[in-house]
């Protein structure tokens, strides 16, 4: 029989189980709201669906930002490029995580305004690169930088055609995170 004290006390047992599951998944989300303010040029601003900020509604990062997350190398061929350079970064999944992001797709702005839009899945199924290195060296705005979204083609052969290049975005100043 339920009397009110054993419903209160199995409605307490729920809270606790419920805080006990959600804990492990509010960790992560605490940490990721501690983002730390630029030090240099900003060449990066994360706006959107995103959690942790450290700017008006916004993720700025600058290049030791960047520098200083996981980084990545791909090696391929590229309609852009001769030969088959080796470009390195963050991947886009990374960043997205240290802005909190959490979308359905990713609107990408170069510097010029121009703008492509990412499925979600491209970016979290995908080592897509936001790459500031080309060899090793840092990519000037005249050579498609400071960031280049790389896509790696050479390890996904059914990558290297017109709609990834397209979202290949060159120049990369912003990334909308789309609800």
């Amino acid at each position: 029989m339920t009397t009110p004290r054993t419903l209160s006390l199995d409605l307490t047992r729920r809270a606790l189980c419920a805080g006990l599951v959600a804990a492990p998944f509010a960790a992560p989300r605490a940490a990721r709201a501690s983002l730390a303010r630029p030090a240099g040029p900003v060449i990066l601003r994360l706006t959107g669906a995103i959690d942790a900020t450290n700017a008006e509604g916004a993720a700025e990062f600058d290049l030791a930002m960047l520098d200083a997350l996981p980084q990545r190398e791909t090696v391929t061929a590229t309609p852009w490029h001769e030969g088959r350079p080796r470009f390195s970064g963050p991947t886009v999944a990374t960043v997205l995580e240290a802005a909190g992001a959490g979308g359905s797709a990713l609107r990408i702005v170069a510097l010029n305004d121009y703008s492509a839009e990412m499925p979600m899945d491209d970016a979290l199924s995908i080592p897509v690169i936001l790459a500031t290195r080309i060899d090793g060296q840092g990519i000037s705005v005249r050579d498609k930088g400071p960031i280049f979204v790389i896509y790696p083609f050479d390890e996904r052969p059914d990558l290297f055609n017109e709609v990834y290049f397209g979202r290949s975005v060159w120049q990369v100043a912003g990334i909308e995170v789309l609800a």
